[in-house]
């Protein structure tokens, strides 16, 4: 069965490609390469586009006649998205909606939607399940929020499948070695702790005033490959008639900066540098999921679940590259 994958170049789209190949769906990556990898391609046949350009994802569609989509195709930088709330609200969302309407021209069929806990906001209780009021508090997390809604009404509309994943953050690389995290510029912590280790420059702790134990944010992280096997488990829920809904992927534990840290000195063996920089719009202190409808639901259980697993495969990775 032919999967549509837009932004299947990315980081963890292309880790959902891998998954749905392993599962023994064939996956087609649309992507505008903007800001994926061509070489993390390798599962399926590509075709280059911009989710706004109806009329090439209408060719795209009649070509592969694609049996579902998997949509990724957003940008993802909350520093960037405060800077240009715009750019982010004509590509996340202004994108989508041409999306799924094309989508809908063409047939209707299950989407499973890359979403975010960004769009809870600052958290009133943790861990933050599915019915945490969703206040996002910067342009990024209120993109994908927008998209959640839509998707919604288009299911009370036109029947529409959905799931919208909601994960914590991102971490690893594909333990096999064959596909990894490669931003440009880099903006997530663990590949950037893990340049420092390898150049010896020092990584910034951005903030060290959090009400948190040791001054600096928490966060909940979960490996790539996890989220993309929960991905293809969404996809066969829907298929199987499954219920649209939300769903969190976390761990349900959390890392401040300085462990990340620590932990990475550990794995790398290696002393890392850091120094402290003054706080970035639109971070929460503490970001730590709930996760147990996504395992009741989906019989979804994250398998490289430990920190230190995964900074041991981003480590892999990155040795691989350079």
């Amino acid at each position: 069965m032919n999967v549509l994958v837009t932004g299947g170049a990315g980081y963890i789209g292309c880790h959902a490609c891998k998954a749905l190949a392993a599962r023994g769906y064939l996956p087609i990556t649309y992507d505008n390469l903007s800001r994926g990898n061509i070489w993390a391609i390798k599962w399926g046949p590509f075709a280059k586009g911009d989710i706004s350009d109806g009329q090439e994802l209408r060719a795209v569609l009649e070509k592969y006649q694609p049996r579902a989509l998997m949509h990724f195709a957003a940008y993802a930088y909350v520093g960037e998205s405060v800077e240009k709330p715009l750019l982010y609200f004509r590509n996340n969302f202004a994108g989508t909606m041409v999306l799924l309407q094309t989508l809908i021209d063409h047939q209707r069929m299950p989407v499973v939607f890359s979403s975010t806990c960004a769009t809870y906001g600052m958290p009133e209780h943790l861990p933050i399940a599915e019915d945490h009021p969703q206040r996002p508090i910067n342009p990024y997390g209120s993109s994908k929020l927008f998209v959640e809604r839509m998707l919604a009404d288009l299911g009370v509309a036109c029947g529409l499948p959905w799931i919208a994943l909601r994960y914590f953050n991102a971490a690893g690389a594909d333990p096999a070695g064959q596909i990894g995290e490669a931003h440009d510029p880099e903006t997530h912590l663990i590949p950037l702790v893990l340049a420092a280790a390898h150049s010896g420059s020092p990584v910034r702790i951005f903030g060290s005033d959090y009400d948190t134990p040791d001054g600096s944010c928490v966060r909940d992280y979960i490996h790539v490959s996890d989220i993309a096997a929960a991905h293809v488990q969404a996809l066969e829920y829907l298929l199987n008639g499954g219920d649209s809904c939300a769903l969190n992927l976390a761990n349900a534990r959390g890392y401040s900066v300085k462990e990340v840290i620590a932990t990475a000195e550990r794995v790398c063996g290696r002393t890392i540098p850091s120094e402290i920089a003054t706080r970035r719009p639109g971070d929460p202190p503490v970001l730590i999921g709930d996760a147990s409808r996504a395992r009741a639901l989906l019989g979804w259980s994250p398998r490289r679940s430990s920190l230190e697993m995964q900074i041991a495969d981003a480590w892999q990775w990155l040795k691989w590259r350079i």
